[in-house]
């Protein structure tokens, strides 16, 4: 079962939220279809006994309200800035993961009074390195099933391709019912978010902006793509630490939660 969550108004919408622990403040960004995907985090006892940690689902995913139009990146960073905002918290750390990545960063763009970190799980800048358009390509089965309207085939075929043959069975093991929720939420990312992040970019003027700490964290056995996006990370905020979780794929906090844990926790702690 998909946990049951508090709700909030905010920016003209409900978003669903847990907050669990006490500390300094953590805010996590879930990527595409998982909306989920923080939930192993949650129980891990190096955060969640240091830091009062935040989850919630993005507009348009799971209980949270559904989306009626486009929604940009940077009213998806509006949205985190406001839940903080609503619940008196800030300023805090901000973990992303893929999509929650790049809505991490325009966040520290937008709102930098918010952000005292950046935790960086493979942010999906995907159109912004040479890889780019073999990605699209790659992705062209898995469009093509979503618009034949198998949004189950199109979902498995995606989380898949980024966590292995596997997929459903680590997802359905770490989140009970993760996966029908992602086949539920499947016109969100197809209708929304891929325009969305095609449309998305990270000036270079934009990232001199960022003056808070950094950590790129990697997944040993993730998309080549996201070496590209670790560089380019690097070339836009020259500060930015790395940390490697070995044997994980793109879903590295759900496959391996205490792994990632701990880099995260020894981050915010010295951030």
């Amino acid at each position: 079962m998909i946990t049951r969550l508090e709700r909030i108004d905010v920016n003209g919408i409900e978003l669903e939220y847990e907050v669990a622990g006490s500390g300094p403040p953590v805010v996590f960004i879930h990527g595409s279809h998982v909306a989920d995907g923080y939930l192993p985090l949650m129980g891990e006892p190096e955060l969640r006994e240091r830091f009062q940690l935040i989850r919630y689902h993005r507009r348009g995913l799971a209980g949270s309200s559904p989306v009626t139009g486009p929604v940009s990146i940077a009213e998806q960073a509006a949205d985190c800035a406001g839940l903080l905002q609503a619940l008196g918290v800030g300023p805090a750390h901000v973990a992303g993961q893929s999509y929650g990545g790049v809505i991490a960063l325009q966040m520290a763009v937008d709102q930098p009074a918010l952000v005292r970190s950046l935790a960086l799980m493979e942010p999906a800048m995907l159109f912004m390195v040479p890889s780019a358009q073999a990605f699209l390509d790659g992705a062209a089965p898995v469009i093509e099933a979503y618009q034949r309207g198998d949004k189950a085939g199109a979902v498995r075929g995606f989380l898949e391709s980024v966590a292995g043959p596997e997929a459903e069975t680590i997802l359905e093991a770490r989140i009970p019912g993760g996966w029908a929720q992602a086949i539920a939420d499947a016109d969100t990312f197809f209708q929304v978010e891929m325009p969305a992040l095609g449309e998305w970019n990270l000036s270079a003027e934009q990232a001199a902006r960022i003056k808070v700490p950094v950590l790129y964290v990697l997944g040993e056995r993730t998309w080549p793509i996201f070496g590209e996006v670790r560089e380019l990370v690097h070339r836009l905020l020259p500060r930015t630490k790395d940390v490697l979780i070995p044997g994980v794929t793109h879903f590295l906090h759900g496959e391996d939660p205490a792994a990632v844990a701990a880099p995260l926790a020894r981050f915010f702690l010295a951030s």
